[in-house]
C-alpha cells in the first residue's frame, strides 16, 4: 500500500470516529431513574403517537432503515459469494 494510501485511509478512519464520537455527544441520553414506557400500538383513535416506537422507526428513520437493510443484504450476498468463490479455489 503506498503512503498517500494510508495518509487517505488514516483521514477517513479519523472521520468515521469524529462522527461516531459526535453522535455519542450529540445524543440525547435518557438518564433518569425511573423508567418511562414507549407507546408501541395505535391509540384510541387509531393513529400511532409520535414517540411510540414504530412511528419513529418507520416515519421518522425509514429511508436510514432503508439504506441500513440494502447495506446488510449486499454485505450476506458478498459473504455467500465469497464463500462460494473460497469452496470452488480449494477443490481445484
Amino acid at each position: 500500500m503506498s503512503k498517500g494510501k494510508k495518509v487517505l485511509a488514516l483521514i477517513i478512519a479519523l472521520g468515521m470516529a469524529a462522527i461516531l464520537i459526535g453522535g455519542f455527544i450529540d445524543a440525547e441520553w435518557n438518564t433518569s431513574d425511573e423508567p418511562t414506557p414507549v407507546p408501541f400500538a395505535p391509540d384510541e383513535t387509531g393513529t400511532l403517537p409520535e414517540n411510540s416506537i414504530n412511528y419513529v422507526l418507520f416515519e421518522e428513520w425509514g429511508p436510514i432503515m432503508l439504506v441500513l437493510g440494502a447495506v446488510m443484504f449486499g454485505a450476506i450476498i458478498a459473504g455467500v459469494t465469497l464463500s462460494k468463490e473460497e469452496d470452488e479455489e480449494e477443490e481445484e
